[in-house]
Order: structure tokens, then sequence, then C-alpha cells
């Protein structure tokens, strides 16, 4: 008989770790579940500890060749035989014996969820830290998917130990992008949500675990520009996917997030003290992504206006002037951008009106 729930422990270089998270998982008042350890080639002795678990329902599975994180991933959601799939590194741990308990319950009542989520408390050298990440209001809650969807257009407000999916999910939508090693996760709960509501819980009942070693500081470390990357491909195939669900709203949100992501990519804003994309890469990206000339007209203003409300709050009031200037020329900016443009001129008075009417983070 297959067990409901198959928690996912992708372990690489983690050992040390790994009967924390285990045990946080075999501590649980709801029994039926199994625990697949990933093990992806790791050098260390994961597979010792591994089978080190006497309880039948963990299983060790190790990778020969290394596979990567998302293949890992992937590998495991296969070989899953529960009705719920909990993904959850060998670093992070499950902070209450109720936590699986819940989610099931809730899950089992409402078969509209795809997903079920809370927020998660950081844990720095064994000692919590207050709440991380993942915190989408103060109380329980099950959102419109669709809704949330729009929510998860402005950054992936998800941590993925604290989140539990139904395996009819992976199975319609499939797993983890190989190209999107470092935002596979956030383009997942992002395209499951435009198809299925997402229950919430308001209590942190995960812990994620900051290290030098975590799966997050391996996939970032050195790479912001390929992050960056990948931030821009999710924006453009989830928008894609709402046009093919018949979700207008969803589209327009993740159109309006593409062109807030082009801006910070094209300043400093997000991603250290240079940008990380030229004005030709980005008139290139826009002219291989967009529908047509109206679309491309229609971001670009976007884009350049919010570079000109960056600009202006770092009183860099010329650069901020052709930005706006721009977007005046893109297309159908607002009323608001021709002010600004106008304030820009005004040197010292500009910036003080402007913080008057808008203030000086961005606006538009």
């Amino acid at each position: 008989m297959s067990p409901k729930v198959t928690f996912i422990v992708p372990c690489y270089k983690l050992a040390h770790l790994l009967p924390e998270c285990v045990d946080s998982i075999l501590a649980q008042s709801y029994r039926d579940f199994e625990i697949l350890i990933m093990d992806d080639c790791s050098p260390d002795n994961t597979p010792e500890v591994a089978r080190s678990f006497t309880d039948p329902r963990v299983r060790h599975v190790r990778n020969d060749p290394n596979l990567g994180n998302s293949a890992n991933y992937n590998k495991g959601i296969a070989l899953a035989r529960g009705k719920y799939v909990w993904l959850i590194s060998a670093d992070d741990r499950l902070r209450k014996p109720y936590v699986l308990e819940r989610y099931v319950e809730l899950m089992e009542a409402h078969p509209e969820v795809g997903l079920a989520c809370c927020p998660a408390m950081e844990l720095r050298s064994d000692r919590e830290n207050g709440v991380l990440h993942g915190v989408v209001g103060s109380q329980d809650a099950i959102f419109n998917g669709p809704e949330f969807a729009e929510r998860l257009s402005r950054y992936n407000c998800l941590v993925v130990a604290s989140v539990m999916v139904r395996k009819t999910c992976y199975d319609r939508f499939g797993g983890f992008p190989l190209d999107l090693g470092y935002a596979g996760d956030w383009y997942l709960w992002c395209l499951f949500a435009i198809h299925s509501d997402v229950a919430y819980f308001a209590e942190p009942m995960t812990n994620y675990r900051m290290h030098e070693a975590s799966m997050t500081n391996s996939l970032m470390n050195g790479r912001a520009r390929t992050c960056a990357q990948q931030d821009l491909m999710t924006l453009w195939r989830i928008a894609g996917m709402a046009r093919e669900a018949g979700q207008p709203k969803v589209e327009v949100a993740y159109k309006t997030a593409i062109a807030a992501e082009y801006a910070r990519q094209l300043t400093p804003e997000k991603y250290g003290t240079v940008p990380l994309l030229a004005e030709d890469e980005f008139k290139r990206s826009l002219a291989t992504h967009a529908g047509d000339e109206r679309e491309i007209r229609s971001i670009q203003t976007r884009v350049y206006a919010r570079m000109g409300d960056y600009y202006f709050h770092h009183l860099d009031l010329p650069r901020a002037a052709e930005c706006y200037s721009v977007a005046l020329r893109g297309g159908r900016p607002s009323a608001k951008t021709f002010i600004k443009f106008l304030l820009s001129h005004a040197g010292p008075a500009g910036a003080f009106a402007r913080r008057a009417l808008f203030g000086l983070r961005h606006s538009c």
C-alpha cells in the first residue's frame, strides 16, 4: 500500500546534518509517510548515516554520477509513491511534531488546494533567529490560486522546506526545469498556483538553516548574472503559462514584474554595485520574448520610467531625466511619469516637490 506522503530529502555533503532532518520527520504524529534520502553521490559519509536509520519508511537512493540539484529533485519526485510530496533539504527540519498532521488534514479536506505552505524560522549555528521567509499573512488561509500567483509575481515568498504539493501537480506539469536551477522552485509554485488554490499556515513550522554549504548559497555563489537571467526567464515563462490558462490578470501581473526586473538589472538596484544588464542586451531580450512591437513599447516605457525613479531616488537628476524622456517617447506613459520628468529638471526644488507628491521611492 502506498504511503500518503513522500518526503524527498536531497543530500550532498550534509551527512552531519541529515539526522536532524530525518529525525524531525520520524517524530511526526502523522505516521503514513516514506522518506527518500536522495544522496547525490555525496563524497562524505552520507551512505553510512542513511543506513543508520532502522525505520523501514526511510529509503536511501544514491546517484552515480552526481545529477545536480534540480535533476536530483526530479528523480525523487519520479520515485515518490505518496499522494503528497514534501521536498526538504538535509540541512532543514520540521519544528513541531504536528506539522504533517495539519498539512494532510487540510489538503484532504480541500481537494482544490494544490500546495500548502508556512513561514520558515531561520536557523543559524543551531540557534533560531526569527522568521526568515514565507510570511504571507497573519492568519491561516486558503488563497485563490490565480490571486496567489499574482502575489508570487513580485518575488518568491515560499521556502521549499515549508511546501507540500499534491503529487498530481507534478504529474500534470512536470518537475524542476533543468535550465532554472536557481529559480526552479519559484517557477513551479507560480505554475501550480495558476491552476490550483494555495493553503497557508501562519505558524512557522519549519527551520531553514543558514550556512555556507546550503543549497541556496551554492546556487547563488558567484553567479549573480546567471540568477538574474533565470529570474527573467521564469517571469516570461509564467506570463506565457498564464495566457495559455486564460488568466489575463495573472499575465498582466507578470508583465509588470518583467518590466520591474529589467529595470533592476539595468541599474545597480538589486544585484550589486554595477548593473548586470546592458541596454543592448535588454533590447535583444525584449525582442526575443515579447509578442509584438506594441508589447515591446509598453514594457520599455515601464522599464525606463522605473529606472528614472531609481536615479531620482539617488538624486542623479540628469540620468533620471534621460530615463523619463525615453519613457515618454516610447509609448503611453502615465501622467506621473510626465510630472516626474518635469521635476527632474527642477533641481533640489524638484526633488522636494516630488517628495511631497509621490515620495522618493519607486512610485511609478
